[in-house]
């Protein structure tokens, strides 16, 4: 299967690591994304390590044109629904370089207007839910899916693939999960992603706060 795939970027780990991007205007949403390449990125995220073994983590992969449109529909009216405003700490932090928010919101609404054309949507998905659970039970559980979809999205960039976290699912939880199948109650989603193409590969490290401010050696 490797042999045929298309061949992977000329990226070292640390490239990767360091511009694997939320891409949202760059999406190309008129080429389509070999299922071959979705398999193997699926296959990385695998590889990731979780909490006791547990291997509880699962990705369902939308590529229907009309069910793409139904799952889209179903983001926008969670989108609708808004969330909580960001701390004036995050505000700052989000602000470090000037405007950078304003691109954020400029790609939201692009991806608004566009993911029912985007080919492929990514549900990552966790066994148990974690609806009211105490921390460190909330803990094990996320930190068995997170590291799987982090992989994916390295992978995704490894084969000129773009993503982007998001969560606007989450607020109609329940619909997407009549929508796709998932057994709500035992099932819990923990995002969706765009998958598609990049218009260009070339993304570069994003302007981040000062290691000073988030580096603490000892104590807090």
């Amino acid at each position: 299967m490797r042999s045929t795939m298309p061949d992977l970027l000329e990226l070292s780990a640390e490239d990767v690591l360091t511009t694997t991007r939320a891409v949202r205007h760059r999406l190309d949403l008129d080429r389509p994304v070999d299922p071959r390449v979705i398999q193997r990125c699926v296959e990385i995220a695998v590889q990731a390590p979780t909490g006791r073994n547990r291997q509880r983590a699962a990705f369902v992969v939308v590529t229907d044109p009309e069910r793409r449109a139904a799952l889209a529909d179903l983001w926008r009216r969670g989108r609708a629904a808004g969330g909580s405003p960001m701390p004036a700490e995050d505000t700052r932090r989000a602000y470090a370089k000037p405007r950078s928010m304003e691109k954020v919101w400029s790609g939201l609404d692009h991806l608004d207007a566009n993911l029912h054309r985007v080919p492929a949507l990514v549900v990552p998905c966790i066994t148990g839910r974690t609806d009211d659970a105490p921390v460190a039970d909330q803990a094990g559980t996320w930190g068995s899916v997170l590291p799987a979809v982090w992989n994916f999205m390295l992978a995704a960039r490894m084969h000129g693939l773009g993503t982007c976290w998001t969560t606007s699912n989450l607020p109609v939880e329940r619909e997407v999960a009549d929508l796709l199948g998932i057994p709500h109650a035992q099932v819990m989603q923990a995002a969706l992603i765009p998958l598609a193409h990049t218009i260009g590969t070339d993304f570069r490290p994003a302007h981040r706060v000062p290691v000073d401010e988030v580096l603490r050696w000892e104590r807090w």
